[in-house]
């Protein structure tokens, strides 16, 4: 074969061989979907180790995650089928083909992206500031100079905080050893405010005595930390079917019944 008509063939064969490869990728990313719908169930994977999110005795499983998972499952007409990972393995587990998604308080992970795609959040996990319902004239953490705020030692709140106290006069910052802590020297007037992970501070607020409830949580978010739903980067169908149905559950207001009944209001 003359050496211009063998350019031409490996040419055309490599190009074969692309397009042949293509096509495999979007099959193999379509059936993902019509595999999960032919088999009924959706496999997913969850750390039980993180109350309220999830926690598990046997093969019980509850929490706000499970409660989520199972709206998501039966608005695509599937059964929820958990298996339980440590959170370190919980990616490996999705990569592997163990699971279809990972429903497991994760946050968004920028350096993930290459492998896992995210569906829209479903919670923010952020610092939030806790005051005494009585101190109207704190509603931001704009509102703290001249003010002393709780903070838990090395807590991303109190990176938050130091980073804050450049730019505002006279913001003493307090850090106690837990969120716990913190919220108490609010209770006892001995600071303005705390701020507090978005998980232990409404925790805090939601079991303490109704005689006790002096405490408010304002909604405004100091820091993000969205959790979302993740599936692997080529699902692109089922990262679309999550979306549709976390967006149903939103606009019905029903993740945030599940939210308010796991957190609190």
């Amino acid at each position: 074969m003359p050496r211009c008509n063998l350019r031409r063939y490996v040419t055309r064969l490599s190009a074969l061989l692309l397009i042949a490869l293509c096509l495999t990728g979007c099959r193999a990313e379509a059936d993902t979907w019509e595999q999960i719908k032919a088999s009924g169930v959706m496999r997913i994977g969850i750390d039980p180790t993180f109350p309220p999110f999830a926690e598990a005795e046997g093969d019980r499983v509850w929490g706000l995650d499970v409660d989520l998972a199972n709206s998501l499952a039966e608005g695509l007409g599937l059964e929820a089928r958990f298996t339980y990972f440590g959170y370190d393995g919980l990616y490996d587990a999705l990569a592997t083909h163990q699971v279809d998604v990972l429903i497991s308080a994760l946050v968004i992970a920028p350096e993930r992206t290459q492998d896992v795609a995210y569906t829209r959040p479903y919670f923010d996990a952020g610092q939030i500031l806790i005051r005494p319902g009585t101190r109207t004239d704190i509603g931001r953490l704009s509102d703290m100079a001249g003010k002393d705020l709780a903070v838990e030692l090395g807590s991303l709140g109190h990176v938050e905080a130091l980073e804050r106290q450049r730019d505002m006069v006279d913001l003493t910052i307090r850090p106690y050893n837990s969120v716990s802590d913190a919220i108490r020297a609010v209770e006892a007037g001995i600071a303005d405010a705390a701020l507090v992970d978005g998980v232990s501070g409404r925790l805090y607020l939601k079991e303490m005595p109704d005689k006790n409830k002096s405490l408010i949580r304002l909604p405004e978010l100091v820091t993000l930390e969205p959790y979302a739903v993740a599936v692997r980067i080529e699902d692109e169908r089922l990262l679309e079917e999550l979306d549709f149905q976390l967006q149903e559950l939103s606009e019905s207001g029903a993740l945030e019944a599940m939210i308010v009944r796991h957190l609190g209001p």
